[in-house]
Protein backbone atom coordinates (compact mmCIF):
# COMPACT_ATOMS: atom_id res chain seq x y z
CA UNK A 1 0.00 0.00 0.00
CA UNK A 2 1.07 3.39 -0.63
CA UNK A 3 2.65 5.92 1.47
CA UNK A 4 3.17 8.34 -0.67
CA UNK A 5 1.99 12.57 0.44
CA UNK A 6 -1.56 12.87 -1.78
CA UNK A 7 -2.06 16.27 -2.40
CA UNK A 8 -5.74 16.15 -1.47
CA UNK A 9 -7.00 12.77 -0.02
CA UNK A 10 -10.39 12.00 1.73
CA UNK A 11 -10.21 9.77 4.70
CA UNK A 12 -12.57 7.59 6.37
CA UNK A 13 -12.39 4.94 9.03
CA UNK A 14 -13.99 2.18 10.97
CA UNK A 15 -13.70 -0.61 13.61
CA UNK A 16 -15.06 -3.98 13.65
CA UNK A 17 -18.53 -2.42 14.95
CA UNK A 18 -18.92 -0.29 11.86
CA UNK A 19 -17.19 -2.07 9.39
CA UNK A 20 -20.70 -3.70 7.88
CA UNK A 21 -21.06 0.04 6.56
CA UNK A 22 -17.74 0.04 4.00
CA UNK A 23 -19.26 -1.56 1.18
CA UNK A 24 -22.26 0.86 1.19
CA UNK A 25 -19.69 3.73 1.93
CA UNK A 26 -16.99 2.64 -0.98
CA UNK A 27 -19.96 1.85 -3.64
CA UNK A 28 -21.15 5.42 -3.22
CA UNK A 29 -17.89 7.35 -2.83
CA UNK A 30 -16.77 5.65 -5.95
CA UNK A 31 -19.99 5.97 -8.00
CA UNK A 32 -18.90 10.08 -8.22
CA UNK A 33 -15.48 10.27 -6.71
CA UNK A 34 -12.11 9.53 -8.03
CA UNK A 35 -9.59 11.48 -5.17
CA UNK A 36 -7.61 9.24 -3.48
CA UNK A 37 -9.52 7.68 -0.35
CA UNK A 38 -7.32 6.98 2.71
CA UNK A 39 -8.62 4.19 4.99
CA UNK A 40 -7.67 4.26 8.91
CA UNK A 41 -8.30 0.75 10.54
CA UNK A 42 -9.93 1.31 14.02
CA UNK A 43 -9.89 -2.74 14.82
CA UNK A 44 -12.03 -4.54 11.49
CA UNK A 45 -12.28 -7.96 10.82
CA UNK A 46 -11.47 -8.15 7.30
CA UNK A 47 -8.56 -5.71 6.09
CA UNK A 48 -7.78 -7.41 3.09
CA UNK A 49 -11.37 -6.76 1.95
CA UNK A 50 -10.60 -3.17 2.22
CA UNK A 51 -7.45 -2.69 0.18
CA UNK A 52 -8.92 -3.11 -3.26
CA UNK A 53 -11.04 0.26 -2.36
CA UNK A 54 -8.45 2.62 -0.76
CA UNK A 55 -4.93 4.07 -1.42
CA UNK A 56 -3.26 3.75 1.71
CA UNK A 57 -4.00 2.06 4.88
CA UNK A 58 -3.24 3.65 8.36
CA UNK A 59 -2.99 0.82 11.28
CA UNK A 60 -4.52 2.76 14.40
CA UNK A 61 -5.80 -0.65 16.30
CA UNK A 62 -3.02 -0.59 18.95
CA UNK A 63 -3.19 3.09 19.72
CA UNK A 64 -4.94 4.94 23.51
CA UNK A 65 -7.68 6.36 22.09
CA UNK A 66 -11.54 4.21 21.71
CA UNK A 67 -13.46 4.41 19.18
CA UNK A 68 -14.39 7.61 17.45
CA UNK A 69 -11.93 9.43 19.72
CA UNK A 70 -9.50 7.89 17.29
CA UNK A 71 -10.53 10.40 14.36
CA UNK A 72 -7.98 13.34 15.12
CA UNK A 73 -4.98 10.92 15.39
CA UNK A 74 -6.15 9.38 12.03
CA UNK A 75 -6.40 12.82 10.77
CA UNK A 76 -3.29 13.35 12.15
CA UNK A 77 -1.22 11.02 10.88
CA UNK A 78 -2.87 10.62 6.83
CA UNK A 79 -0.39 11.49 3.63
CA UNK A 80 -2.46 14.29 2.64
CA UNK A 81 -1.78 18.26 2.41
CA UNK A 82 -5.54 18.84 1.80
CA UNK A 83 -7.52 16.24 3.55
CA UNK A 84 -11.32 15.41 4.25
CA UNK A 85 -12.32 13.04 7.04
CA UNK A 86 -15.83 11.32 6.25
CA UNK A 87 -17.55 9.26 8.69
CA UNK A 88 -18.61 5.71 7.31
CA UNK A 89 -22.43 6.69 7.81
CA UNK A 90 -22.31 9.43 5.21
CA UNK A 91 -23.95 8.68 1.63
CA UNK A 92 -21.87 10.97 -0.60
CA UNK A 93 -24.29 11.79 -3.52
CA UNK A 94 -21.79 13.78 -5.66
CA UNK A 95 -18.43 14.53 -6.85
CA UNK A 96 -16.75 16.29 -3.92
CA UNK A 97 -13.34 17.55 -4.78
CA UNK A 98 -14.67 21.41 -4.99
CA UNK A 99 -14.37 20.70 -0.98
CA UNK A 100 -10.87 21.43 -1.09
CA UNK A 101 -10.97 24.90 -2.27
CA UNK A 102 -13.12 25.70 0.75
CA UNK A 103 -10.27 24.64 3.29
CA UNK A 104 -8.71 27.41 5.49
CA UNK A 105 -5.93 26.93 7.00
CA UNK A 106 -5.22 26.84 10.77
CA UNK A 107 -8.55 25.88 10.95
CA UNK A 108 -10.99 22.44 11.13
CA UNK A 109 -13.25 22.72 8.54
CA UNK A 110 -16.88 21.47 10.06
CA UNK A 111 -20.41 22.02 9.28
CA UNK A 112 -22.53 23.52 12.13
CA UNK A 113 -24.82 21.08 14.09
CA UNK A 114 -28.38 22.78 13.09
CA UNK A 115 -30.37 20.06 14.74
CA UNK A 116 -28.09 20.17 17.66
CA UNK A 117 -28.36 24.17 17.89
CA UNK A 118 -31.96 23.94 17.75
CA UNK A 119 -32.57 21.23 20.36
CA UNK A 120 -29.80 22.55 23.06
CA UNK A 121 -28.89 26.30 21.88
CA UNK A 122 -26.21 27.73 21.25
CA UNK A 123 -23.20 26.42 17.96
CA UNK A 124 -22.09 22.84 17.76
CA UNK A 125 -20.25 21.43 14.44
CA UNK A 126 -20.86 18.44 13.17
CA UNK A 127 -17.65 16.14 13.33
CA UNK A 128 -18.92 13.68 10.65
CA UNK A 129 -17.22 15.58 7.95
CA UNK A 130 -13.87 17.43 8.86
CA UNK A 131 -11.37 19.13 6.54
CA UNK A 132 -8.05 20.06 7.27
CA UNK A 133 -4.68 21.90 5.16
CA UNK A 134 -2.05 20.11 6.84
CA UNK A 135 -1.97 19.37 9.95
CA UNK A 136 -3.21 22.69 12.21
CA UNK A 137 -2.98 23.58 15.68
CA UNK A 138 -6.27 22.90 16.50
CA UNK A 139 -5.85 19.42 15.62
CA UNK A 140 -3.20 18.83 18.01
CA UNK A 141 -5.39 20.67 20.90
CA UNK A 142 -8.43 18.40 19.87
CA UNK A 143 -5.75 15.26 20.24
CA UNK A 144 -4.65 16.83 23.41
CA UNK A 145 -8.28 17.21 24.69
CA UNK A 146 -9.37 13.81 23.76
CA UNK A 147 -6.73 11.88 25.53
CA UNK A 148 -8.45 13.58 29.12
CA UNK A 149 -12.42 13.58 27.27
CA UNK A 150 -15.37 12.13 29.69
CA UNK A 151 -17.85 13.23 26.98
CA UNK A 152 -19.05 11.19 25.08
CA UNK A 153 -17.34 11.65 21.81
CA UNK A 154 -15.59 13.77 19.84
CA UNK A 155 -17.43 16.14 18.62
CA UNK A 156 -18.77 17.22 22.42
CA UNK A 157 -15.11 17.04 23.38
CA UNK A 158 -14.15 19.84 20.99
CA UNK A 159 -17.29 21.74 22.05
CA UNK A 160 -16.59 21.48 25.15
CA UNK A 161 -13.47 22.80 24.97
CA UNK A 162 -13.87 26.22 22.56
CA UNK A 163 -15.92 29.03 23.62
CA UNK A 164 -17.50 31.58 21.06
CA UNK A 165 -14.39 33.02 20.71
CA UNK A 166 -12.13 30.78 20.50
CA UNK A 167 -14.65 28.48 18.12
CA UNK A 168 -14.58 31.33 15.72
CA UNK A 169 -10.57 31.65 15.48
CA UNK A 170 -9.94 27.38 15.14
CA UNK A 171 -13.29 26.43 13.09
CA UNK A 172 -13.96 28.12 9.35
CA UNK A 173 -17.94 26.95 9.05
CA UNK A 174 -18.53 25.07 5.55
CA UNK A 175 -21.97 24.89 3.57
CA UNK A 176 -24.27 22.47 5.13
CA UNK A 177 -24.69 20.97 1.76
CA UNK A 178 -21.42 19.03 2.97
CA UNK A 179 -23.08 17.23 5.98
CA UNK A 180 -26.79 17.35 6.10
CA UNK A 181 -27.94 15.16 8.65
CA UNK A 182 -30.70 12.80 9.33
CA UNK A 183 -32.22 14.76 11.98
CA UNK A 184 -32.58 17.47 9.31
CA UNK A 185 -34.39 15.25 6.99
CA UNK A 186 -36.27 13.24 9.49
CA UNK A 187 -37.59 15.23 12.48
CA UNK A 188 -36.83 19.04 10.90
CA UNK A 189 -38.75 18.65 7.71
CA UNK A 190 -35.67 20.29 6.11
CA UNK A 191 -35.65 18.33 2.99
CA UNK A 192 -31.41 17.17 1.81
CA UNK A 193 -32.34 18.86 -1.75
CA UNK A 194 -28.88 20.52 -2.39
CA UNK A 195 -26.98 17.37 0.05
CA UNK A 196 -23.86 16.87 -1.55
CA UNK A 197 -23.56 14.21 1.48
CA UNK A 198 -26.06 12.65 3.65
CA UNK A 199 -25.10 12.04 7.51
CA UNK A 200 -27.48 8.83 8.68
CA UNK A 201 -26.36 9.30 12.61
CA UNK A 202 -27.31 6.86 14.84
CA UNK A 203 -29.45 3.78 15.09
CA UNK A 204 -32.39 5.09 13.16
CA UNK A 205 -29.54 6.41 10.55
CA UNK A 206 -28.20 2.46 11.11
CA UNK A 207 -31.49 1.13 9.74
CA UNK A 208 -31.73 3.23 6.56
CA UNK A 209 -28.29 2.41 6.10
CA UNK A 210 -29.36 -1.52 5.81
CA UNK A 211 -32.69 -0.89 3.99
CA UNK A 212 -30.34 1.27 1.00
CA UNK A 213 -27.70 -2.16 1.01
CA UNK A 214 -30.93 -4.46 0.88
CA UNK A 215 -33.06 -2.69 -1.17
Amino acid sequence: MSTKLYDEAFLTGADMNTEWQLPWFFENYRKHNDTPLIFADFGVIDRDAIRPHVHAILDLTNVQERGWFKKPKAMYHAPARKLVWLDTDCQVLEDLSDIFGLLQPDQLNMVEDRPWAKRRGGVQFNSGVVGIVNKPLILGMWMNWIRESEEVGDQETLTANLNPITQIKYINPLPNSYNWLRLQIENDNEPALNARIIHWTGQKGNDRIRSMMNG
